[in-house]
């Protein structure tokens, strides 16, 4: 007769194997629900857990998990490297773990972050704060987000002003006679998504510009959607003089199609990008971004996850944006006289 397995459990109980395991070994990270439903599953089915493993129990590790939304993304790898090293020189390790943009991911690293024992959680939040997320926060596992918020929940984070860096690149494309911008927005599940439209709606509202709909295109942090955006763009009847992108990614996947399109950055069309990436500055023309510093946002992050844990004031920080002016952006030509390729005319 095959032996009974923690999947067994969890499967019976009807909750992940990560919960079994928690409520199973002791871990006091766990509802009284969770807990309820797991015991009884495990009498049900006769489940015995491991002595060796109940004999291992503790609290929890040295150890803190870092939960970012893309390890792709410049902007998060950036995060990811300086936090991990800020934590290694204070004897704290760093579990890395990637949500890709995708709740269902982030769940899955929540659930196993908390079977692993970690100390605390630094987390660019994806969604509503839902799922396992709002499990964590509940149980009282000390959490801290990076870059992104979540409306109601109050924990600390470190996080940029969106507002600022917005409002200054379109007061900077105004100024260079631009009327028509186009914007790659983010998703409008995540606070910088929705931080960073509304902005710039509302500078667009303040300078008088072209408030046409069909000048925003909603994106998902991803490449690709920053290609279909900027195709979408370019083949409207009044294409745009100028496009901003929200995001790193969104940038580059704009950027592809300029090329592909053959036309010129910063001439035939400005181009103003997020997050001032390395690649940016290698670009030729050099890119007009929109800058903050992801650098010290992940080594403020594991200071407020180290306050956190020593019981002492963690106040949430705001980072400054502002604008880089390099060559991307120019004098805004006449409207339709974005170049359009053989055929797409």
């Amino acid at each position: 007769m095959r032996a009974v397995t923690i999947h067994d459990v969890a499967a019976e109980a009807g909750v992940s194997a990560a919960t079994a395991s928690r409520v199973l070994s002791g871990h006091p990270a766990t509802s009284e629900e969770s807990r309820t439903r797991v015991t009884e599953a495990a009498r049900r089915l006769g489940f015995r857990p491991n002595a060796q493993a109940r004999s291992l129990r503790k609290s929890h590790t040295n150890t803190i998990g870092l939960l970012l939304s893309d390890v792709r993304n410049p902007f998060f790898a950036d995060i990811a490297h300086n936090a991990e090293q800020h934590a290694l020189e204070s004897g704290i390790a760093t579990l890395l773990c990637n949500a890709n943009e995708s709740t269902e991911q982030q769940d899955l690293y929540l659930d196993l972050l908390l079977s692993q024992r970690v100390a605390g959680i630094i987390v660019a939040p994806q969604g509503d704060g839902a799922g396992s997320l709002r499990e964590v926060l509940t149980l009282g596992v000390p959490v801290v987000f990076v870059d992104r918020t979540i409306d109601g929940v109050d924990v600390p984070s470190v996080t940029s002003d969106n507002r600022s860096g917005i409002t200054g690149a379109v007061a900077h494309l105004a100024g260079l006679g631009h009327r028509r911008i186009g914007l790659v927005a983010g998703p409008q599940e995540t606070s910088t998504g929705r931080e960073r439209l509304e902005a710039f709606r509302q500078a667009i509202a303040e300078h008088g510009l072209d408030d046409d709909p069909d000048l925003v295109h909603l994106g998902d942090f991803q490449v690709t959607s920053g290609a279909r955006a900027a195709n979408q763009l370019l083949d409207l009847p009044h294409p745009p003089t100028a496009v901003l992108a929200a995001d790193s990614l969104m940038t580059f996947g704009v950027l592809e199609v300029l090329r592909e399109r053959g036309i010129r950055v910063g001439s035939d069309l400005s181009v103003v990008g997020y997050d001032d990436v390395a690649a940016f500055r290698w670009f030729s023309p050099q890119l007009t971004v929109v800058a903050h510093d992801p650098a010290r946002m992940g080594a403020l992050a594991v200071d407020l996850i180290r306050d956190v844990l020593d019981g002492r004031p963690a106040r949430s920080v705001v980072l400054e944006s502002s604008l880089v002016v390099r060559e991307s952006t120019g004098p805004a030509l006449g409207t339709g006289s974005v170049p359009h390729p053989a055929g797409r005319q």
